[in-house]
C-alpha cells in the first residue's frame, strides 16, 4: 500500500522502489501527486522534499487546469475529428461488411454495420488509429537507432491517461500513447526520440538533458508545444 502526506490541501502519495532518487509526478486532468522514493527513506525525509517542491507542485497544477480538454468523442455525423494535427469531419456509413475508416482530403469516413453502439464504433477508430502509427513509427525508430546508436526490441501501442509514452530499459522496449496519432508528426518524432534516448540515460538528469540537447536541439520547444495542445477526454463512468 502507498503511504500519503497531507500538505495544505494536497494529498500525496508516497510509493517506495528500488530507486535512487527521488521522483515527483503531478499527472493530469485534476493534477494528482505522487511521489516515488527509494526503499528506507523516512518518511520526515520525503515530507521535507514534498515542501520544498510546493512551489512547483501549485505550479504544474495550474498549468493542467489552464489546458483545454478534448470534448469526448461521440463518433457521429459531422463530429470534428483529428488526425496528425488537422481537423477533420466524420462521416458515418452504416452497411453490412467489415468496419473500416477511409480518409479523403476533408472527412474520415466511418463504415460500421448498422445498430453499431459507441464502444464499437470508437473500437473501430481506435484500430485504425494503430494502424496508422505502424506505418510511421518503424521508420522513425529505425532513424534514430542509427543516430543514437542504440537498438529498440519492439515497441507497443496503448491508450495512456498520463504519459504520451514510456521505456522499459530492461527489455529495451518503448510504449507509446495512440493519441499521438492526432498531433503532428514531429511531436510523435520527438516522443519516440525522449523514449529512445532513455535507453543511454533511464533518469531526467543532465546528462538526459545533455543529450536531448545534442541530438534534438528543439526539444523544449517542441514539448512545450505538445503540453499546450488538448488532453484526450476521459469519458465519465455509468
Amino acid at each position: 500500500m502507498s503511504e500519503q502526506i497531507r500538505l495544505e490541501d494536497l494529498t500525496i502519495f508516497v510509493q517506495r522502489r528500488a530507486v535512487k532518487h527521488v521522483y515527483l509526478r503531478v499527472y493530469p486532468p485534476d493534477g494528482r501527486v505522487t511521489l516515488v522514493a527509494p526503499t528506507g527513506t523516512r518518511l520526515e525525509a520525503v515530507r521535507a522534499f514534498v515542501i520544498a517542491k510546493l512551489g512547483w507542485i501549485r505550479k504544474q497544477q495550474t498549468k493542467l487546469q489552464a489546458r483545454s480538454r478534448e470534448a469526448p468523442r461521440l463518433f457521429v455525423e459531422h463530429e470534428s475529428h483529428t488526425l496528425w494535427g488537422r481537423c477533420y469531419l466524420l462521416q458515418v456509413v452504416e452497411k453490412q461488411a467489415r468496419p473500416c475508416v477511409v480518409l479523403d482530403q476533408q472527412n474520415i469516413i466511418l463504415y460500421v454495420r448498422p445498430g453499431s453502439d459507441l464502444p464499437k464504433r470508437a473500437a473501430v477508430m481506435h484500430a485504425w488509429h494503430k494502424s496508422l502509427l505502424h506505418t510511421v513509427i518503424p521508420g522513425l525508430i529505425e532513424k534514430w537507432q542509427s543516430r543514437l546508436s542504440v537498438s529498440v526490441s519492439a515497441y507497443f501501442l496503448q491508450k495512456m491517461k498520463t504519459r504520451w509514452g514510456s521505456c522499459n530499459t530492461r527489455h529495451r522496449h518503448i510504449r507509446l500513447n495512440t493519441d499521438l496519432v492526432k498531433k503532428p508528426k514531429d511531436l510523435l518524432e520527438y516522443v519516440v526520440v525522449h523514449e529512445m534516448v532513455h535507453l543511454i540515460e533511464p533518469s531526467h538528469n543532465k546528462r538526459f538533458v545533455a543529450l536531448m540537447d545534442q541530438h534534438y536541439p528543439t526539444w523544449r520547444e517542441v514539448t512545450a508545444e505538445l503540453n499546450q495542445l488538448p488532453l484526450a477526454a476521459v469519458r465519465p463512468r455509468g
